[in-house]
């Protein structure tokens, strides 16, 4: 069983998280987010005002890249999934790129602003999110394609076997924000 602990990254604010997941003949245990845990290993104050779940029936589920105008947390509850994160904010480290491969023992920290989009590897994955602002169908996002290939992104499923919708198929290259 591994231990809590936060990781930096390249991307100056996105966190890796390590999760403790007990488990036993009838399943498994962990705490997703606890915050004194979290912030007693690095983890910056977080005020939660909305808990998400998405679930994604299929294997090659590709959703983004979207950022958002919050703060996200992001954990798996059931599955795995590849996350590929992208910098989109001005400065050193605009069009930076993390990826890492999500399962109920790991999370990741994504500041605004950064894109976020993930793929799924199995089928029934379970993708629960906090953020520390409400959802408004009046929110700014920044959308890029997730298959543009100056992200240099090795997606674990090709574009063409990708599940897809078409608004996400529709998002501008990376160089459309330059």
């Amino acid at each position: 069983m591994a231990e809590l602990s936060v990781d930096t990254t390249s991307i100056p604010g996105l966190l890796h998280v390590t999760l403790a997941v007990h488990g036993d003949n009838r399943g498994w245990f962990k705490e997703a987010y606890q915050q004194e845990k979290l912030q007693a290993a690095g983890f910056p104050g977080f005020d939660i005002v909305q808990s998400n779940v998405s679930f994604n029936a299929e294997k090659g589920v590709t959703r983004g890249i979207h950022a958002e105008p919050w703060d996200k947390y992001i954990s798996l509850a059931h599955g795995e999934a590849f996350a590929a994160i992208v910098d989109l904010r001005p400065g050193a480290s605009f069009g930076a790129v993390e990826t890492f491969t999500l399962t109920p023992g790991n999370a990741i920290y994504v500041p605004r602003g950064c894109g976020n989009s993930y793929q799924t590897l199995t089928p029934d994955v379970v993708y629960t999110y906090l953020v520390n602002d409400h959802w408004s169908p009046d929110a700014q996002y920044t959308l890029i394609n997730a298959y543009d290939p100056a992200l240099g992104i090795d997606w674990p499923i090709a574009e063409a076997d990708a599940i897809r919708s078409q608004k996400d198929i529709d998002h501008p290259p990376l160089a459309a924000l330059s």
